[in-house]
């Protein structure tokens, strides 16, 4: 578990001011389920999601997401793995891969996060941000996700990362404006799996 509670440059939770939010959610909070419910409500409905409010600028690094108050997906996720871990709680990284459009090509990677629960195991959380058609929750052991998979190339990648991927990173980082970013979102190739009746 140590790798999922570790500081580093992306999730960098020992940033004063990660430290001092992630302390503030965490005040009068008596059980890890608490602090996480706590936290990803606040990374949900008070960082807003960059595309969604066309707000510059791209950022990733989890100090940076807190300070400009706005991220992607996968850089909303990397200050939600901070504030989690900042509290002494397990949390990687999660990636599904879907339709950008919703009706097939062209995909994405989403990014999300997984916690871990001392009463259930790795749960799933995504706080992408809600708006008309999505509706994510903090509802253990009940997963509710921001996107459901609707066709066959779309995937739940099964991997709970203790760093985000480096295409994810060279996004983010590489890129100037919101925009550039929406244009080249990052995708990965998948495997066709064979079914045999």
């Amino acid at each position: 578990m140590n790798s999922y509670l570790e500081n580093s440059e992306y999730v960098d939770w020992k940033h004063p001011k990660v430290l001092a939010k992630a302390k503030d959610l965490a005040d009068m909070s008596c059980s890890d389920k608490a602090v996480a419910q706590r936290c990803f409500e606040f990374v949900r409905d008070t960082i807003l999601h960059s595309w969604d409010f066309q707000k510059n600028p791209v950022t990733c690094k989890a100090s940076e997401v807190l300070h400009h108050g706005t991220g992607y997906c996968y850089a909303k996720s990397h200050l939600l793995a901070a504030l989690l871990r900042a509290n002494s709680i397990p949390t990687g990284l999660c990636y599904q891969r879907l339709s950008l459009d919703g009706e097939g090509p062209p995909y994405c990677l989403h990014g999300l996060n997984a916690v871990f629960l001392k009463d259930h195991g790795w749960y799933r959380i995504d706080a992408r941000g809600n708006k008309p058609g999505v509706a994510a929750a903090f509802t253990p052991p009940v997963e509710r996700l921001a996107f459901k998979l609707s066709y066959p190339t779309e995937r739940d990648l099964p991997e709970i990362w203790n760093e985000p991927l480096p295409l994810i990173v060279k996004a983010l980082t590489t890129m100037h404006s919101i925009e550039e970013v929406y244009a080249n979102l990052p995708d990965i190739e998948v495997m066709q799996t064979n079914s045999f009746a």
